[in-house]
């Protein structure tokens, strides 16, 4: 399997993760089609949404894939009055990474991070590797530490 950034970036920290990959379904970029097509559990898997703020601009949240994120949350965690999810054609330009292999590991600047405090129930959790089909697996508190994040309710 050939490393993505993502996998360079962690290794270069000394965080241990799992690498994992699937076959990408161009019909179906969902994270709930990537967890069955790894044999995932759903809660473990991680999906990475970008949003935009009315005052501070630009986070990252990390929620579970089956889950929809609650923006009054996201926009109380962030210290925002509101916030609303970028347009796809202008992930690639903010973040480094397109639809359905967008990571909260490595992207082109640091944004605020939120991961959705469930995560510290499980050992590990799945998030994108940065590029489709490609998936890492590490502990929640290795990520949120790398990513400067911090666990709060987002669903």
């Amino acid at each position: 399997m050939e490393k993505t950034n993502v996998m360079r970036l962690l290794d270069a920290a000394k965080i241990p993760y799992c690498p994992g990959s699937y076959e990408v379904d161009e019909n179906d970029l969902s994270g709930s089609h990537a967890a069955d097509l790894m044999g995932v559990d759903h809660d473990t898997m991680y999906k990475t949404l970008v949003l935009h703020g009315d005052k501070k601009g630009y986070l990252v949240c990390c929620i579970p894939v089956d889950e929809e994120l609650d923006l009054k949350k996201a926009a109380k965690a962030a210290g925002e009055k509101k916030v609303e999810m970028i347009h796809v054609k202008d992930m690639l330009g903010i973040t480094g990474y397109i639809r359905g292999g967008c990571s909260p590991i490595g992207m082109k600047k640091k944004f605020p991070t939120f991961i959705e405090e469930t995560a510290q129930l499980y050992d590990a959790i799945t998030v994108s590797a940065g590029q489709r089909g490609m998936q890492v697996t590490l502990s929640p508190e290795d990520l949120k530490d790398y990513v400067e994040g911090q666990f709060v309710p987002l669903i």
